[in-house]
């Protein structure tokens, strides 16, 4: 947890960034690490835990990291939490709060309350298109199964 919240300190004070770290653990050994690397590399989803997760499988050679745990700085957001659970990581440690980072300006509230509404009630129009035609990749899937 200790390295977690170092990466999340250094990139504030050393990388002018976010104040987010994660580290992910196997067997007792550090086997990846990131800090929140968004504006450095110009991608929303490069999150402190999905940057982490994305060095791990790569690390390991595989995308499930059941023998993992993840330590990161702060309570995952919910993309971050979407991916530890497809990682199939076996524990969080966190540190600060979702309601401290809320607090300082990184509020993902609005994004829990929206899953939980019908898509038809959600602030961005989500429209299905084409349905039959997108079949047939899990069709192609089933028989390769």
């Amino acid at each position: 947890m200790r390295i977690a919240i170092a990466l999340s300190e250094k990139n504030v004070l050393e990388h002018n960034s976010t104040p987010f770290g994660a580290v992910i653990v196997k067997d007792g050994k550090v086997v990846a690490k990131s800090e929140n690397l968004v504006y450095s590399t110009i991608d929303p989803t490069a999150h402190a835990e999905i940057s982490a997760i994305r060095l791990a499988c790569k690390e390991l050679n595989t995308i499930d990291l059941q023998d993992c745990v993840i330590y990161t700085s702060c309570e995952p957001c919910p993309m971050c939490l979407s991916a530890i659970y497809w990682a199939r990581i076996a524990t969080i440690y966190y540190g600060n709060t979702k309601t401290d980072a809320a607090d300082t300006g990184f509020d993902d509230q609005f994004i829990y309350e929206e899953l939980g509404k019908p898509m038809q009630q959600r602030r961005l129009p989500v429209k299905q298109l084409l349905r039959d035609e997108a079949q047939q990749a899990f069709r192609f899937w089933e028989e390769k199964q």
